[in-house]
């Protein structure tokens, strides 16, 4: 959840660490720091909050090194803190290091640093890193150019856990040595200079060639050239990923927030998701999926495993590929999921979300199902992130950078995808009547101008919003796929607003969360489904008698006039209206938090990219 960057050149490393820094803000943090190579030592510099806070340090303008690394922490050991704050250096002050994960046996190690002669400052589990790798030098009796590298190696092989670590040392000031174990860390590869970061839009404006790193491991990093080593720190060789995304694309471009930038980007990010994947009077394609009607048939389920957004965009899809595949579709959360041996084997093909691909309990699924024996397929939107290396398939949304925390764009990436997926799967099965798939991917060709229209006229959810954001408790209520798409929006709220909120079928109002409903109460409903639309309404009109004030998002034929505001979308099949129907939700979500005077790209407590469990 937390960045790393780092920088080995021949440039000024402080300004570009601060840079990516600043570039990785959207992950979620609460304190920052950097250390430098200095002549004959290492500067180690950190405060709590904002990357701009380290700014205020007198010393920051005294660097000069050109090696160095950096950090912005969300804390899990130990307040937010100075002190607790990332780099973290050895008693002796040799060793300095930045770290992603959570080291699980920390307790223990520091125990036996403890016995051995070790003080601690901090309550962080990180500490531990640059003192083990410490003892291990000093115990070191060979002195050789890899006695460092040997070093980290031997303390990572005492952890439990995950990481991601950088560490540079002052004995040894033309070079890093990173290493990764369920973590993501990549190298961007410059002329004369190396990035490493987290993430890769931290470092995109220098490069668009990377090293993607495996698993345990290990790369010794110098300005002009790269060491790569496995667990056993023999030397291998590692091809680059060149990554076409516009380093642009992480800038605001005008717009006051990079949220806003991306509700309205999504009309691209689905035109790029759609691709060459359908096309009218012609099979769907997936040139990464080689399924056949013999393996589908075998199948007596599916199950898509998430967490959060992407959770919701299983949600939003399961009847859709049920409809067309006649396949059941299970819908899982991945931290429950892992813990409570699921009933899957090789019937099962068990399909993953996550955005950034780095989604700890995800991954943590995906392994599990493989061990059972099931085809695993991933979707994320970034290439070569670790969801992706783990799984047998993967597919990508091409959603672009996804900045702010509270995703929108990769939400409805992921709904087209899973849509596209599902229709090419019934074309394989043969399950479904081909007209209703042409009409249906005729209508996934229309989203992305249906979504223009929407997004061409927003002053009413703006004003509704500004009428309502003092409210402490709202209700987000629709049924079948509209039921998804107020979990969603529920979510949007929550994440940005801090208002409390909570999405309902709307059949199940009256099985207790009407209790909850009194005088100005802000119900949102969600009516897209023609056959369900009488008893969406009937619904609304349960709370409306009740004194609530109605928000309704629509495009049936309805009496405006019965309601307190409507949004009317373009008519959309109710199989992928999720995808549409989301989008006023988005803007109310946003509109409300602008109006408290909220920060929305960087809600407090939550980070872009979950990496620990």
């Amino acid at each position: 959840m937390c960045g790393i960057v780092g920088y080995v050149g021949q440039k000024k490393a402080s300004p570009i660490l601060i840079d990516g820094l600043l570039k990785l803000e959207y992950r979620g943090y609460d304190s920052a720091g950097l250390s430098t190579i200095e002549t004959n030592s290492i500067s180690n510099i950190k405060n709590k909050g904002r990357v701009n806070s380290l700014n205020d340090i007198p010393e920051l303008s005294t660097l000069e090194g050109t090696i160095g690394i950096a950090h912005t922490r969300w804390a899990t050991h130990g307040k937010p803190s100075v002190v607790n704050s990332h780099p973290h250096m050895d008693n002796s002050k040799t060793f300095s290091v930045v770290h992603n994960g959570i080291i699980e046996n920390y307790n223990d190690l520091r125990i036996f640093l403890t016995n051995n002669g070790y003080n601690f400052l901090s309550q962080t589990d990180t500490e531990v890193i640059p003192n083990l790798i410490h003892y291990y030098f000093s115990k070191d009796t060979n002195n050789d150019d890899k006695k460092f590298l040997r070093a980290v190696q031997s303390a990572c092989n005492d952890f439990k856990g995950s990481y991601a670590i950088e560490v540079i040392s002052s004995l040894y000031p033309d070079r890093v040595i990173v290493t990764r174990k369920d973590s993501p860390l990549v190298i961007g590869i410059g002329e004369n200079e190396n990035h490493i970061s987290s993430d890769i839009p931290a470092i995109l404006s220098y490069t668009k060639d990377f090293y993607l790193l495996d698993d345990n491991n290990y790369v010794e990093i110098y300005k002009d050239h790269l060491n790569f080593y496995n667990s056993n720190l023999e030397k291998i060789e590692k091809s680059i990923k060149n990554i076409e995304w516009d380093a642009t694309a992480a800038e605001k471009d005008g717009y006051e927030d990079y949220m806003l930038k991306e509700i309205y980007e999504q009309p691209k990010s689905i035109r790029e998701t759609i691709g060459s994947r359908i096309k009218l009077d012609a099979p769907s394609c997936f040139d990464d999926l080689n399924f056949t009607k013999e393996y589908l048939s075998s199948l007596n389920k599916i199950c898509i495993v998430a967490c959060g957004t992407a959770m919701h965009a299983g949600i939003a899809t399961k009847t859709l590929i049920e409809h067309l595949c006649n396949i059941p579709v299970e819908v899982e959360i991945a931290s429950e999921f892992r813990y409570r041996n699921p009933i899957i084997n090789e019937k099962t093909l068990a399909i993953y979300i996550s955005q950034s691909g780095e989604t700890a309990d995800t991954i943590a699924a995906l392994k599990l199902a493989k061990s059972k024996g099931c085809k695993t397929l991933a979707i994320s939107n970034v290439i070569g992130s670790s969801i992706t290396r783990e799984a047998d398939y993967t597919i990508y949304t091409h959603a672009g950078p996804e900045i702010a925390v509270a995703s929108t764009k990769a939400y409805t990436s992921q709904v087209v995808l899973l849509s596209i997926l599902g229709i090419y799967m019934a074309e394989i099965l043969g399950t479904t009547k081909s007209y209703v798939l042409e009409d249906l991917k005729k209508e996934i060709f229309e989203l992305p101008n249906k979504m223009q229209t929407v997004l061409n006229d927003v002053s009413g959810i703006k004003n509704f919003a500004k009428l309502v954001h003092k409210e402490k408790d709202m209700f987000f209520i629709g049924r079948g796929t509209d039921y998804a798409v107020s979990l969603e929006g529920s979510l949007k709220l929550k994440e940005i607003s801090y208002i409390h909120s909570e999405g309902y079928a709307s059949g199940e109002l009256k099985h207790g969360p009407i209790a909850l409903i009194e005088d100005n109460t802000t119900v949102v409903s969600v009516i897209t489904n023609e056959d369900l639309m009488e008893k969406s309404i009937s619904n609304v009109q349960e709370v409306a008698t009740r004194g609530a004030k109605t928000f309704v998002v629509t495009n049936q034929n309805i009496d405006k006039s019965r309601f307190d505001y409507v949004v009317e979308i373009p008519p959309v099949n109710s199989l992928i209206s999720p995808a549409l129907s989301v989008i006023p939700l988005q803007l109310f979500s946003y509109y409300i938090a602008k109006e408290k005077g909220l920060d929305v790209d960087k809600p407090r407590n939550l980070a872009k990219s979950v990496t620990v469990e």
